[in-house]
Formats: structure tokens, C-alpha cells, sequence
């Protein structure tokens, strides 16, 4: 017996997990890593091959070159790096923020931006309800009470249309 309470909490688990997983803003968000993880290589091999050349025109071809001593720094004469110190790589820092500006970039201007356009005009499409909403049945109920009392007291409160015809209705019973 505890064997079979054990499969069926087992299935409710699995039940809400498979639930969680088909919410739309966990498959989006899934849909969104996998775009994002293929894009990576696109974007580092623009940052490799078009914006590292042009910085190199100033310089080292290779971001990651750019280096900053602070201590004690002596460098190697075959390569130009330092070798030994206390050194900050700004140059690495500088090529992944470019990376991740070029990523975020294309990812807002090729999917964020036109699919927010297409769910505005989607929205616009749906019709608009300007009935205001029907009241509810403890209003009505509320209401129909009130109207009751007020017709024993001999006082007189207008009840709402639709309490009025409640009203009217069981009153012909």
C-alpha cells in the first residue's frame, strides 16, 4: 500500500513538473537559450574577424593583447606580453563586453522588437468589450437582499436592473 502512495505522489510530481515545463515563459525561455547558444558563434566570429582587425589598425590585432601593468611588470621580448607583476586584462574584458553588446543588439532588433510589434498588432486586432462587467452573484444576491428589507421596512431603495427583475420574478411565484 505504501508502494501505491508512493507512485501516485510519484505521477502528481511528474504531473507538475510536465505542467511547469509547458507554461509559455519556460519554453520561450528554452527556445531563447538554444537561439542564443547558436548565436555565440556568429557574434564571436564578427568580434574575431571584423572588429578585432579594426582595432588592430591601432594596434594589436588581438583585443586580449591590451594589458594594463600595475606592479612590477617585466615583459617578454618575443611576444611583447608581461610576463611576471601584478597586470589587469582589459583588453579580454573590453572584447566580452563587445561581444555581449553585439549579441544583445541583434537578439532585441531581430526577435524582441518585431515580436513585440506583431503581439500590439495582434492585441489591436481583438474586439474591444466596453460592457462593463455583469455583476457578480454576491453583488446580485447583496442587492436582492437589500431590496427585500427595504420592502418590508415599507422604505424604498432602487435595486439595480438586474436585482429589480430577480425582484419581480419571485415575487410573481
Amino acid at each position: 500500500m505504501e508502494r501505491g502512495c508512493q507512485v501516485s505522489e510519484h505521477k502528481s510530481v511528474l504531473q507538475g513538473f510536465k505542467e511547469f515545463l509547458m507554461r509559455g515563459n519556460v519554453i520561450e525561455l528554452a527556445v531563447a537559450v538554444v537561439v542564443g547558444a547558436a548565436f555565440t558563434s556568429i557574434v564571436n566570429a564578427v568580434v574575431k574577424g571584423v572588429i578585432n582587425p579594426i582595432v588592430g589598425a591601432f594596434g594589436s590585432k588581438n583585443l586580449d593583447n591590451y594589458q594594463t601593468c600595475l606592479n612590477t611588470c617585466s615583459v617578454d621580448k618575443k611576444t611583447g606580453l608581461y610576463v611576471d607583476g601584478i597586470y589587469v586584462l582589459w583588453g579580454s574584458v573590453l572584447s566580452a563586453a563587445l561581444t555581449f553588446l553585439i549579441t544583445a543588439g541583434v537578439v532585441y532588433f531581430l526577435m524582441i522588437l518585431p515580436m513585440n510589434k506583431w503581439k500590439a498588432r495582434q492585441d489591436a486586432k481583438k474586439p474591444v468589450d466596453d460592457a462593463p462587467a455583469a455583476p457578480t452573484e454576491i453583488e446580485l444576491l447583496t442587492e436582492i437582499r437589500d431590496a427585500l428589507i427595504a420592502q418590508r421596512n415599507g422604505t424604498s431603495t432602487a435595486p439595480t436592473a438586474a436585482a429589480a427583475a430577480i425582484i419581480a420574478q419571485k415575487t410573481q411565484h
